[in-house]
């Protein structure tokens, strides 16, 4: 057997597909730092395990396994077992052989669109928590009001900007629309999507949750401009509210320190905010935050 799978998950896993693994290797992709391998069975078979790390990727898992079990939809790919003793282990069909952006197309573009809006309009499971119960997502610009430090940190704006700019963002962010009982996937992103054929498929349900269908694109908005897709005006004309909203939740995120060791997930998200706060800024008509060295005029 390769090593790279630890032999318990391996004979976990081999219990869930009846079948011998006898090829592995690790999957680098995701911002979490849950095991993730492509397994081949003696049987000729493949599969996606994902293995829970700690506890927050345990409490990730059983979230997704949730939706795996009461969703059916060709937005979802497929799960072929789950293990939750002694920790969560979840076994999906293997879409390494997918294309997984970037880049995108406006052919993806429209697939990724039209599978986000069969997700919308799928009867959600019993259990889902609103949108509104992770209000820290929603209101990212007034916890950069209650301490810039972490945001200033980045060099995107000076302090004269935001003090000038802050307050139309925070009443912008309070504005966007959240109320709503749509199912959303609401971690849209280029690592969470990929096309098999026509098909548009959402992996990683972990943050599945009731709320405006918008929310979902509006995140995305970002990372797709960033990944070179349609500028978020674009994407989603005519939301400066949802524009200072996201925009805000990546502001308030950016700067802080890392999660856990190693992770990539703050660079990613500068990389949003460095794509997200130009749209805030075109869509509310604030000033262009002054270049490092320069000052923003009074």
């Amino acid at each position: 057997m390769n090593p790279s799978i630890p032999e318990a998950i391996s004979r976990r896993v081999e219990a869930i597909l009846d079948s011998r693994v006898v090829e592995s290797k690790p999957v680098a992709r995701g911002y979490t730092p849950a095991m993730r391998f492509v397994v081949r069975t003696a049987d000729g078979r493949s599969a996606f395990v994902k293995a829970a790390s700690n506890d927050d990727t345990a409490r990730w898992l059983l979230a997704e396994r949730r939706v795996y079990e009461r969703i059916r939809g060709d937005f979802l790919p497929r799960m072929l077992g789950f293990d939750e003793a002694p920790s969560p282990i979840l076994v999906l069909e293997d879409l390494s052989a997918a294309h997984w952006p970037p880049p995108w197309t406006p052919c993806r573009v429209s697939a990724l669109q039209a599978a986000l809006e069969r997700v919308h309009a799928t009867t959600p499971p019993d259990g889902l928590v609103h949108v509104d119960v992770r209000g820290s997502i929603l209101n990212g610009w007034s916890r950069v009001a209650a301490d810039p430090t972490p945001f200033l940190s980045l060099g995107v704006v000076d302090r004269a900007w935001l003090d000038r700019c802050l307050p139309t963002l925070v009443r912008a962010e309070a504005d966007a629309p959240s109320r709503g009982d749509a199912m959303l996937h609401f971690d849209v992103r280029s690592d969470n999507v990929c096309f098999d054929g026509d098909r548009a498929i959402l992996v990683d349900w972990n943050w599945t949750c009731l709320g405006d269908a918008r929310l979902d694109a509006a995140f995305f908005a970002a990372s797709l401009a960033a990944e070179g897709g349609p500028s978020p005006d674009d994407f989603l004309p005519g939301e400066p509210a949802l524009a200072a909203m996201t925009a805000g939740y990546f502001a308030s995120q950016a700067g802080t320190p890392p999660p856990f060791p190693g992770s990539r997930v703050r660079a990613l998200q500068r990389t949003q905010l460095e794509h997200g706060l130009p749209w805030a800024i075109r869509a509310l008509g604030l000033p262009t935050p002054a270049t490092p060295g320069q000052r923003t005029p009074a």
